[in-house]
């Protein structure tokens, strides 16, 4: 497809985001866009084609990305507007994951919003302890919350301000301590049993058969997958590390079974338009396979990585060897 012929711009429909497709009418034009962007819809009313509005999908079309924060910065009273930002600078320059980015902010939000035309520079330590404590009472947040929360406001203060290290004193909830929750193996079987198309099958079966982690699995690219090694390279995961995970024989004829009937192109596994496939996708697909398979278990994803792990300890693995793998 010729991104050249078309024009893409931000806008609204039905009150949902989307990218609006400006184009010289061409019976040639609309059958390259519907083959390129499957997602694609015309609007009767404002007589013109559009996409969802996702991060990926700018990507693709050359579009720049929200700045992270934008949608948070209205809620904050002029006088913190500044803090805000500096904050966010300073998460950016200490090469911070996006997720903890977003959540360090929205945490920080929840603070200046309280606060409303209030300083946060001001706040002495008493009155920081008094908001953790009203986070804690009023608000009913549990333990990894307000652990996130306290993490937010401790950075702020320590790495933007360059405060001594204030916070020490402030009592940590106890976190809970819970085993996770694990499918059996005749549970496992059952179920991928359940699931006929070939890319969510192999979604689930990448999260149990390499114990990855979901975001693992969706930011896999096809270079990534090395047959002739039978092992995986995976990118930036947890501590920015990358790291070699074994690829299982079993899983080879699904790769090649997908690869036939999908073709992706860059990640092996491929949103409708191409982009990187949502973790929530595989989220929902496994919702969906627990509930055909009647498994009344209340675990998501991540608990097939739990599996991988139990399953091999039953085997006779070390757990030392199943740590570090």
């Amino acid at each position: 497809m010729n991104f050249s012929k078309y024009t893409f711009s931000v806008g609204t429909h039905e009150d949902k985001k989307v990218i609006w497709i400006t184009f010289p009418s061409n019976e040639q034009l609309i059958k390259d866009l519907c083959k390129r962007f499957p997602s694609a819809r015309w609007s009767t009313t404002n007589k013109a084609w559009y996409l969802p509005d996702f991060p990926s999908t700018r990507a693709i079309v050359g579009l720049a990305t929200e700045e992270i924060g934008s949608k948070l910065i209205h809620k904050i009273a002029p006088i913190n507007r500044q803090a805000f930002w500096n904050m966010k600078n300073q998460l950016e320059l200490k090469a911070y994951s996006i997720n903890t980015i977003k959540m360090y902010l929205g945490e920080f939000v929840h603070l200046l919003k309280l606060l409303k035309n209030f300083p946060v520079n001001a706040l002495t330590q008493d009155r920081l302890k008094d908001y953790f404590l009203y986070c804690a009472k009023k608000e009913k947040m549990k333990e990894r919350k307000l652990n996130g929360k306290i993490n937010a406001i401790k950075f702020y203060f320590e790495q933007v301000l360059h405060q001594p290290k204030m916070f020490f004193d402030i009592p940590r909830p106890k976190k809970r301590s819970t085993l996770p929750k694990v499918l059996s193996k005749k549970e496992v079987k059952k179920l991928f049993q359940q699931v006929k198309n070939t890319k969510h099958l192999l979604a689930l079966q990448l999260c149990y058969g390499m114990g990855l982690r979901v975001r693992e699995v969706v930011k896999l690219k096809i270079t990534d997958i090395d047959s002739s090694q039978m092992v995986v390279r995976i990118e930036g995961a947890k501590g920015k590390k990358d790291r070699y995970v074994n690829l299982p024989e079993t899983i080879l004829p699904l790769l090649k079974q997908y690869d036939i009937e999908y073709k992706p192109k860059i990640w092996l596994l491929e949103g409708a338009d191409g982009g990187q496939y949502s973790k929530s996708s595989v989220q929902a697909i496994l919702k969906k396979a627990m509930r055909k398979a009647k498994i009344n278990k209340l675990i998501g994803i991540h608990g097939l990585r739990h599996s991988y792990a139990t399953h091999l300890l039953e085997s006779g693995a070390d757990i030392q060897f199943i740590k570090d793998l």
